[in-house]
């Protein structure tokens, strides 16, 4: 069984092709790094995966599961509201920017979910998201609001939210970006011991070196199009793409 699968995704904004016949398979246990340019259509494609980005062509799958399907901007497939939220409830996902309620402790933060999407209790939510929180280094810090944390303490609070789901896979959309360079090895630390755990990941990232030694495979996105993909190695020490050859001595 594929955790992931998408076939020939396409999706445009009037005559900008977001996305342009996008095909990829992501394996139980699998860490997919998704690699290219601003504006290649890598946060487009994993909003995809999840439905916050409609497709107006072609299929995904989560977990051998049909989540859309389109053809030429026709709906194939009419999933009710009920079955669409049952499939996803196995993905989680973090974003760029934290969007952890302010009013909320950190330990609150994570509880909500559990307790309003998957019907836990307080008390096993609580539980939850103390063993989550200590997973994710943060402990000492259950009590803490989130203006009194920093950002890299933030994003590991929002990835034990999204832990905190119990999903099957972990999505993540450049989930540094957004924080200051000091801080970055901490969040980058967590999800390292993710992988190490087996949990299926797609990230897109700009941290290179993070791709190397993390992922199982590497993917290169350009102008909406899968140009490239291969082990770390095969990515990053004999890249074929002219175009990828480029961006890495760009970037590296």
């Amino acid at each position: 069984m594929s955790m992931i699968k998408t076939e020939d995704v396409c999706n445009s904004f009037g005559k900008l092709d977001v996305l342009d016949h996008v095909s990829l398979t992501v394996e139980p246990k699998e860490v997919v790094c998704i690699i290219g340019p601003s504006g290649a259509g890598k946060s487009t494609f994993l909003r995809t995966l999840n439905n916050l980005e409609h497709i107006n062509h072609g299929k995904i799958y989560i977990e051998d599961k049909l989540l859309a399907h389109y053809e030429q901007g026709e709906r194939k497939l009419h999933l009710s509201a009920r079955d669409t939220r049952n499939l996803l409830l196995g993905v989680g996902m973090v974003f760029q920017r934290f969007n952890l309620f302010p009013h909320k402790t950190a330990l609150e933060n994570t509880m909500l979910a559990p307790m309003n999407v998957r019907h836990k209790t307080e008390k096993e939510a609580r539980e939850i998201g103390i063993e989550l929180l200590n997973r994710v280094g943060l402990g000492n810090k259950l009590d803490a609001y989130p203006s009194k944390l920093s950002g890299g303490q933030q994003q590991r609070v929002a990835i034990a939210r999204a832990l905190a789901m119990e999903p099957r896979i972990m999505l993540f959309d450049e989930p540094t970006s957004a924080l200051d360079p000091e801080l970055v090895g901490e969040v980058l630390s967590v999800m390292k011991q993710l992988a190490e755990d087996g949990m299926t990941m797609v990230v897109v990232t700009h941290e290179m070196g993070f791709a190397r030694e993390v992922a199982n495979r590497a993917v290169f996105m350009e102008n909406g199009r899968l140009v490239e993909e291969g082990s770390p190695e095969a990515i990053f020490q004999h890249p074929q793409n002219e175009r990828l050859q480029q961006f890495l001595k760009a970037v590296l």
